[in-house]
């Protein structure tokens, strides 16, 4: 699941890049406090998270539209970093384009992050009790699966 699923977040960067941006690269994220940029991390971990789950971790179900949504709505009524920005940095087409970059590489970080001894363990045990194979290839996965059979 885990190369079909990056393929599609490359895919998230380029149709972010393709349908917002222009011009080069400045770094205005790197500018930011680091409170923020991890908050912004952070805003991307729940809410692919969230989303992951939402769709059972089924790559068929993935849209990078419905993601992306899902994301913004979750920055404006839940991330704390979103309120800190200003209105101007947040329509600035290359703070777009910088996001989409770091999109990537957060949900990158997240499909190569190898499940746990203990998650490969417990779900080991699900398998047993369940009588089926579960397919999962890092360790947020594995954590849904634990999550969702364990009930």
């Amino acid at each position: 699941m885990g190369s079909v699923v990056l393929y599609l977040c490359y895919t998230l960067v380029q149709y972010i890049i393709a349908l917002r941006v222009g011009g080069s690269l400045n770094r205005m994220f790197k500018d930011l406090a680091s409170g923020i940029k991890i908050s912004i991390s952070r805003s991307i971990t729940t809410s692919f998270e969230q989303y992951m789950g939402r769709i059972g971790w089924n790559e068929d179900k993935f849209n990078v539209e419905d993601f992306i949504r899902e994301w913004k709505e979750y920055i404006e009524t839940s991330a704390s970093w979103y309120g800190q920005i200003s209105d101007e940095m947040k329509a600035d087409p290359v703070f777009h384009e910088e996001l989409a970059v770091k999109i990537n590489e957060v949900i990158n970080k997240i499909f190569t992050e190898a499940p746990t001894q203990a998650q490969m363990e417990e779900i080991e045990s699900l398998q047993t009790k369940h009588g089926r194979e579960f397919d999962y290839s890092c360790k947020m996965e594995a954590k849904y699966i634990i999550e969702t059979y364990k009930k």
